[in-house]
């Protein structure tokens, strides 16, 4: 149609022959642009949606998080129709390539892990009832950069998380504290879970979380699976962030890692995980008067 356009000099009819297109398709074509149909117009302002949400994400969502995103805004549509008017505007999400993923975990063989109370079953029915946790490397000019996170399996919210040089107790030591320093843990009644690194069987780290009351869980040595909700966490940042930027300086990745994990990934509050976290601000403005384990423990960030 175009082409037609493009060539007004010669007879419509004569253009037509040549291309092999009926006259009552052109005919139709012009009059659905002078007037687009219902549907036509629907699409073009569910695509300005899209867009929107699309370029919001940094270009990641791919069509099943764009159509997640469309129903929290109360738009009712089809995934199928949301994949079509993506692929229409070349519009595609960010995907993993599996080349670029590699293993971390180091194991101590004089270390005795902690028993695995998860067993695959990452549900919580509460917040603080189960917080996974393992450590990844970021790719960085400067050199080795870690990133070490908590993630709460009732909210799937980061709720604390570190970044060294070295992937050492004192890395995944400040995520842990930071995560007891920004929610309410009560004694006996949290189970922190991770892989067998030796990371994690330190003495030193079980001992910390014994002091906060917190019940020390561990899978398996390389089986993703055992750790399967943290892993998840790593390939989304992977997917969306590290394997999309280049940075020179660890300062650069830590800001970059901050927006993403405190700015970006957040999911949406649970009421109950509303209602406790208003709950823990209020008792942390009282004076505290129970013993130095379950005061609260200053991030060291």
């Amino acid at each position: 149609m175009r082409f037609i356009q493009q060539n007004s000099q010669h007879p419509v009819e004569l253009l037509l022959r040549v291309l092999g297109i009926a006259s009552s398709t052109y005919y139709d074509w012009k009059k659905r642009a002078v007037q687009p149909s219902d549907r036509h117009v629907e699409d073009e302002r569910l695509l300005a949606e899209i867009i929107d949400i699309h370029t919001s994400s940094g270009g990641t969502y791919g069509s099943p998080r764009v159509h997640a995103m469309l129903r929290r805004r109360e738009i009712r549509v089809g995934r199928k129709r949301v994949e079509r008017l993506m692929r229409a505007s070349q519009l595609q999400g960010a995907f993993l390539r599996k080349k670029w993923r590699l293993g971390s975990t180091r194991q101590d063989p004089r270390a005795r892990p902690a028993p695995d109370l998860v067993e695959r079953n990452f549900t919580a029915a509460e917040p603080n009832r189960l917080w996974v946790a393992d450590a990844t490397r970021i790719p960085c000019g400067q050199g080795a950069f870690w990133l070490a996170a908590v993630r709460d399996a009732f909210s799937n919210r980061i709720v604390g998380w570190k970044t060294s040089d070295r992937c050492d107790t004192e890395l995944v030591l400040g995520a842990m504290e930071y995560a007891v320093w920004s929610r309410e843990v009560r004694d006996g009644q949290l189970i922190h879970h991770s892989d067998r690194g030796s990371t994690y069987t330190a003495i030193r780290f079980a001992n910390r979380l014994a002091d906060n009351g917190i019940a020390q869980s561990m899978g398996s040595v390389g089986d993703s699976y055992d750790n399967a909700l943290m892993e998840n966490f790593f390939s989304t940042l992977k997917t969306e962030l590290v394997y999309r930027r280049t940075w020179r300086t660890r300062d650069e990745a830590e800001n970059a890692l901050f927006a993403y994990i405190d700015g970006w990934y957040k999911p949406p509050a649970h009421p109950e995980e509303a209602r406790l976290a208003i709950t823990g601000r209020v008792r942390s403005r009282l004076p505290s008067t129970s013993s130095s384990r379950n005061q609260i423990i200053r991030s060291p960030d």
